[in-house]
């Protein structure tokens, strides 16, 4: 239901007080914008605002917030605007409104000189397209060879252009027959690991050394080795002792995709002691975030983010 109201603007501030706590639940709505500031230009001539106190300021302004619907922040630009020039107009719109340079016969000419010379990067197809006009003289590219190489990919982005080099190459799937990819599933039984490694950061062109972290997913009894780079001659000795650490049968190893742990020695060791090998999925962020959290709250803790030559 629409209820419309006339003369508002003559209200005095007692009645705008009792229309403002009476109408708590009622919505206002002023959508052209013209009305709007015609209304308040003459509450607030009407109502002599610059004249006002604090406290009748305050119901003048929650009485227009509520009738026009305007924010806060809004209307007091425009009281502004009204006491300064005792008016409030509207600002026209500035658009730039730029020339386009490069038509869309230049775009189709770039498509074919990248065609032509295989995708060069941005500054070698710019000297190209410079020396077809300046060496050459051909004058179909005289403003591609006035290019910028920043310019050029944005042509290289444009809709013309995709629509001349169409190349949708699909992502190929790779398939590693090491471990399996899902979660591993405990069963209340300890034995369980997560493993994930921590680098220690690099330094003056130097990599630091490499924490090997493996907590059980039931007990969470924990275990971090120390390695001074994540090649097979240092993982395996390493994180066979680490494995030994723990007061239980090893029944299952979990790891992320990396390949420090995704390898055949790896997987022949776990074999050899019949651990199962398991892998995390793709988008499943939670496969291994029990070690994950691990790494934070107790190697970063203990041990900190400082670099720490291996």
């Amino acid at each position: 239901m629409q209820i419309s109201m006339k003369n508002l603007e003559k209200l005095s501030l007692s009645e705008m007080e009792d229309l403002l706590n009476g109408s708590r639940k009622i919505t206002w709505a002023m959508p052209d914008t013209e009305p709007k500031y015609a209304f308040i230009t003459a509450v607030l001539k009407h109502q002599s605002y610059s004249k006002l106190g604090k406290r009748e300021r305050g119901v003048v302004k929650r009485f227009l917030a509520k009738v026009t619907a305007t924010s806060r922040a809004q209307l007091t630009r425009l009281i502004t605007q009204w006491m300064n020039r005792r008016m409030i107009e509207r600002r026209p719109a500035h658009r730039p409104n730029f020339a386009q340079r490069y038509q869309k016969s230049d775009i189709v000419l770039l498509a074919a000189t990248d065609a032509a010379h295989g995708d060069l990067s941005g500054p070698a197809l710019r000297h190209i397209l410079q020396r077809e006009h300046t060496v050459f003289g051909n004058l179909k590219y005289e403003r591609l060879s006035q290019i910028s190489v920043s310019h050029l990919y944005n042509l290289r982005g444009s809709d013309v252009y995709r629509s001349q080099r169409v190349r949708v190459q699909h992502t190929q799937s790779r398939q590693i027959p090491i471990g399996e990819r899902r979660k591993p599933e405990a069963k209340g039984k300890p034995g369980y690991l997560r493993v994930d490694t921590v680098h220690q950061g690099n330094q003056d062109g130097q990599a630091g050394v490499y924490h090997i972290n493996a907590v059980d997913t039931v007990t969470q009894w924990q275990a971090i080795g120390c390695v001074e780079t994540i090649c097979e001659r240092d993982m395996l000795p390493v994180l066979e002792a680490l494995l030994h650490q723990f007061p239980f049968r090893i029944l299952g190893f979990h790891s992320d995709n990396g390949a420090e742990f995704i390898n055949h020695n790896v997987a022949q060791m776990l074999e050899k002691l019949l651990v199962e090998f398991t892998k995390s999925r793709a988008y499943r962020t939670t496969d291994n975030a029990l070690v994950e959290g691990k790494n934070g709250a107790v190697v970063r803790k203990h041990i900190g983010y400082g670099f720490i030559a291996s």
